[in-house]
């Protein structure tokens, strides 16, 4: 079923509410974790809940809204609970907005999507959420006819003017009430996008791709012998220089996207939805361009320190035939990041379609795309 995580006084003789949480592996298990200790500070001592968390690789499987209420409120009724969240990375749409939250008020479970929580925050943001979603629970037989109950946060004017969150009452069955929260198309959407990205956590390809970053280092490491590349350098353009940097990084993230198998496409196996295909792809370049961005900053400060600390000016000045300074270190730590991070994409190459992954995405969204190759490699 899962492991347990973390609980609040649930084993001390609370008489308190209980509230499950369960939770995808990796950041929604981090959330989970830190609502468990959160949520009952939150909360009045004379309504104080314990909280109980659950990591459930088998709920990062669903891919629908429905069946994670499902497994949810099969989790809770295994467990006891009084009430049941999921908590996942996984990002929901009701037709075009984007899906903060749901909540089926008669069994007492509910589902929060952290992309849709934007990347700022989103322990702060998934913390106003349970607490708004416990409100939900406490006021369940108004909730399908009485007036817009949002605050904690929920409602404030940044979040109006960024991604106003919309409460809706849906009736998915004769007698039973849901409550949904979704966010505008358009701005809701974008807010949708960034949090996508920030579950993949890009820095964590910095050291995720070990083959490249070899390559990367080997390739900077042979320019100190090179003093052609100096002087190619130090006569190059600032402007070129951007240019070559950013082109080095656009190429090493094509060249995983093409590798590995990274783009999105739609048909058996993949996703039939075309607006949700092009979010997947789009998270992936900005992932990919982040990450890559991050491991092309890092490099390029060890070079700084690296041509600093090895070729003296004097050695430098000679070869180039004109005094040099800082402009001129690291106009020489640029070529030698460019060399490097150029090389990476060919050193990318050796890594495993399956290391790509554990650098590039999240856990949800890895298990997805290893599902989808294992089918197109069957049929």
């Amino acid at each position: 079923m899962g492991e347990s995580g973390s609980g609040s006084e649930s084993d001390s003789g609370h008489d308190g509410p209980t509230l499950g949480l369960i939770a995808d592996p990796d950041l929604p298990q981090e959330v989970a974790e830190y609502l468990a200790e959160a949520v009952p500070e939150d909360t009045p001592d004379e309504q104080q809940w314990s909280v109980e968390v659950v990591v459930d690789p088998v709920t990062a499987g669903r891919s629908s809204i429905s069946e994670i209420l499902r497994a949810a409120r099969e989790q809770r009724q295994a467990h006891g609970w009084d009430c049941a969240i999921c908590v996942t990375d996984l990002p929901v749409r009701a037709g075009s907005r984007p899906v903060l939250a749901e909540v089926d008020l008669d069994e007492h479970v509910g589902v929060i999507s952290l992309p849709a929580l934007g990347a700022a925050q989103p322990f702060r943001r998934a913390q106003q959420v349970v607490r708004q979603l416990l409100d939900d629970f406490a006021r369940a037989p108004r909730a399908d006819g009485g007036p817009d109950q949002r605050r904690h946060g929920l409602d404030s004017r940044l979040t109006e003017l960024v991604a106003p969150i919309q409460r809706l009452s849906t009736a998915a069955e004769p007698g039973r009430v849901d409550v949904r929260y979704s966010a505008t198309r358009r701005r809701g959407r974008a807010r949708l996008l960034t949090g996508m990205v920030r579950t993949n956590r890009p820095w964590r390809l910095v050291f995720g791709l070990t083959s490249a970053l070899a390559a990367a280092v080997a390739t900077s490491a042979f320019g100190f012998s090179s003093s052609t590349i100096w002087q190619i350098a130090d006569r190059i353009d600032t402007w070129r220089q951007v240019i070559g940097g950013a082109g080095s990084v656009a190429l090493l993230v094509g060249w995983l996207i093409a590798a590995h198998h990274l783009w999105e496409r739609r048909g058996r196996g993949a996703v039939a939805d075309r607006e949700l295909t092009l979010l997947y792809n789009v998270s992936t370049v900005l992932t990919l361009t982040l990450g890559v961005g991050c491991t092309y900053l890092g490099l390029f400060a060890v070079n700084v320190g690296a041509v600093a600390f090895l070729i003296p000016s004097s050695l430098l000045t000679s070869i180039l035939g004109h005094p040099t300074g800082w402009p001129t270190y690291l106009a020489v730590a640029w070529a030698f990041t460019t060399m490097g991070v150029v090389a990476g994409a060919l050193g990318s190459s050796l890594e495993s379609d399956a290391a790509v992954r554990q650098a590039a995405y999240g856990y949800r969204e890895r298990q997805r795309r290893a599902r989808i190759q294992r089918e197109e490699e069957g049929s």
